[in-house]
């Protein structure tokens, strides 16, 4: 199901995130390649390391609804959260984005390598509009680690519910 590119030489064995994550893409029985271009400064050279436009890059963005409760947003790199959109969508009158221990504690992946597959808990999944009908590139579990699927697929694999919830970044 997956094709994944041969790690860079001199890369250590993949991290217990992404092992995580592939075999969640793999027992979801979702097609998807793996691309690893190492850790990146910004989303712009992500994408160029990818080969992508920046709205190809599918970020999943952890946000807190109340104590102990959480919904993995996907956005486009293009694309920022709209927060009012987000609250008429979810029924809510306050979210915020927890601290990096906070979301590490919420999905086991550190910021930047977040990804709905293979999070230690399950949360919600909201997907912007502009997700399906197109390729989309995912983090994959680690810093450097990409995932390529197809849009469609991933809302339909994650059960997403798709909304209007970004804006132009």
């Amino acid at each position: 199901m997956a094709a994944m590119d041969a790690p860079p030489t001199g890369t250590a064995q993949p991290t217990e995130g992404e092992q995580r994550a592939l075999a969640a893409l793999t027992a979801a029985g979702l097609q998807f390649t793996v691309t690893r271009h190492g850790p990146v400064s910004s989303l712009a050279e992500a994408a160029a390391l990818r080969g992508i436009d920046p709205s190809g890059i599918v970020k999943t963005l952890v946000v807190r609804r109340g104590a102990d409760d959480y919904v993995l947003v996907l956005v486009p790199g293009d694309r920022t959260i709209s927060w009012p959109k987000l609250r008429a969508l979810l029924g809510v009158t306050r979210l915020s984005m927890p601290d990096a221990a906070t979301a590490r504690e919420a999905t086991g992946y550190e910021r930047g390598t977040i990804t709905p597959f293979g999070s230690t808990r399950t949360w919600p999944v909201i997907a912007d509009a502009s997700v399906p009908g197109r390729p989309a590139s995912i983090g994959g579990g680690a810093h450097g680690v990409a995932v390529g699927v197809d849009g469609d697929d991933l809302v339909r694999v994650l059960g997403a519910r798709v909304a209007d919830v970004t804006e132009p970044g």
